[in-house]
């Protein structure tokens, strides 16, 4: 273990490279299912994926779409001209002996995202996104000597989008991951599910005493916020502990073990002119007109940055924030709450009833509303508001009115006084605690209090006539 005086006479410094399986139907260049999650090996493929002689690749319309959403997303937008390289590399699942892949004209050019960590914020450039193809998957069956190939995957249309070295911290990093994972998600260019690997992230990481970059390594195919802050770590640590002893950092594609947390060697790193790179005959280049990215430009929906703002404006912590965009089925709730104009009180309570329980959002926002008022203008209270929610969610053609009317709080005072009086009576031992000052006994007195009139009675009254009845 380095100590902090060691830890600080080094600078780290991280870039990443995340990988985004956009959301298409079909393969980016063959008509074959796109969704592989469940299928049989080899199943999704077609005379394209496999590389036959003479298979000729024909270019997803809908991939270029999702990118174009995707520059948005990055705050910039498309290249007007992109186009098509062959990236070069021998590996069993590559059947032709090369990636179709974009080099130095990609889809989308220089970009950027913020990201918040302890408070500040920080500007993570994009240096490009471009499109590309998938390959297939190795298998290696456990304790056999042969391994086999699911090209299911290969053809997938992928969106990789490269950081600038921007990030020092691994907390920086796992920021940056997740916001990248809002983005994505919320354009609507991905699933973006991280179990399936719907965005991988690859991340370079280097430490150096000077203003030099040192020598970096390569951390692949991280499908975790948490995997990315802890290789991260993991790997600054580990080269400075190398350097420190005299060592030098080897560049290396490195992959991460999970359960040891720990990163291990894989192979030597390849530089970009060992893929020997070449424009692809095969496709023409990608040629956009300003009408059709203007068109897209004004389908974009709300974006985080923007849906940060609008939610702040009703006194929900930074953190429920954050929360509320984990699960945009929420955020599309409160949206349509928001547009009918109820009052900030109610959008704060039925954000935090769907942050408890996410079944509430099954509750049609109308009715939601209904009881958020009733909360709200003292006829529910939060008790009773609950088991209405329940209720609507066993049955949700039950009306909520007559539920509401059914349910609501008393706040006649001379009938909760009756109330109050008959718990005091029957409970002496903790009515003269309160009385000597002990008022966390009051907490059970107004339990009592709502016990007897079945929930109903107006808790806030019963607490002030308790006080009023011991002489307080």
């Amino acid at each position: 273990m380095i100590s902090s005086e060691t830890r600080a006479k080094y600078r780290a410094t991280i870039g990443i490279e995340c990988h985004v399986q956009l959301k298409t139907k079909t393969k980016l260049f063959s008509a074959v299912g796109n969704d592989a999650r469940e299928a049989p090996p080899n199943t999704l493929v077609s005379h394209i994926d496999f590389g036959l002689p003479g298979a000729l690749p024909v270019l997803n319309g809908e991939a270029l779409h999702l990118a174009t959403r995707a520059a948005f997303a990055l705050d910039t937008e498309p290249a007007r001209f992109s186009k098509f390289d062959r990236k070069h590399y021998f590996y069993p699942d590559l059947p032709k002996g090369y990636q179709i892949s974009q080099f130095d004209e990609p889809i989308i050019g220089k970009g950027s995202i913020v990201i918040e960590v302890d408070g500040e914020e920080k500007t993570i450039g994009i240096t490009r996104a471009h499109l590309e193809e998938d390959a297939g998957k190795s298998v290696h069956p456990d304790g056999k000597d042969y391994s086999l190939v699911d090209l299911n995957r290969a053809g997938t249309p992928l969106l990789e989008i490269v950081s600038e070295p921007d990030l020092h911290t691994g907390a920086e990093a796992k920021a940056y991951a997740r916001e990248l994972y809002l983005r994505m998600r919320y354009a609507d260019v991905s699933e973006a599910d991280l179990y399936y690997g719907n965005m991988r992230f690859d991340v370079n990481v280097s430490v150096s005493q000077t203003d030099e970059l040192g020598t970096r390594s390569e951390t692949k195919n991280l499908n975790s916020f948490r995997a990315v802050e802890k290789a991260v770590n993991y790997e600054i640590n580990r080269q400075i502990e190398l350097l420190e002893k005299g060592g030098r950092v080897v560049q290396e594609t490195r992959g991460w073990d999970d359960a040891k947390q720990k990163t291990f060697s894989q192979r030597t790193k390849e530089n970009a002119d060992d893929y020997r790179y070449m424009p692809d005959p095969d496709l023409p280049p990608i040629v956009l007109d300003n009408e059709y990215v203007a068109k897209i430009k004004g389908e974009m929906p709300k974006l985080p940055p923007e849906i940060r703002k609008e939610l702040s404006k009703y006194d929900l912590g930074a953190q429920v924030i954050e929360d509320i965009l984990d699960n945009p089925d929420i955020h599309k709730k409160l949206s349509e709450v928001i547009a009918g104009g109820t009052a900030a009180e109610n959008i704060r309570r039925i954000a935090y009833d769907s942050l408890e329980k996410l079944d509430t959002l099954k509750i049609p926002a109308e009715a939601h509303v209904k009881v958020a008022e009733s909360v709200r203008a003292n006829i529910l209270n939060s008790t009773s508001a609950t088991e209405i929610l329940d209720a609507l969610l066993e049955n949700a053609k039950q009306d909520v009115d007559e539920l509401i009317q059914g349910n609501a709080q008393v706040s006649d005072e001379g009938e909760i006084a009756k109330i109050v009086a008959q718990v005091l009576s029957g409970n002496a031992k903790a009515a003269e605690d309160v009385k000597n000052g002990e008022m966390k006994a009051i907490g059970f007195l107004v339990g009592q209090v709502m016990k007897l009139s079945q929930g109903k009675a107006n808790p806030q009254m019963a607490q002030e006539l308790i006080k009023k009845q011991l002489g307080l």
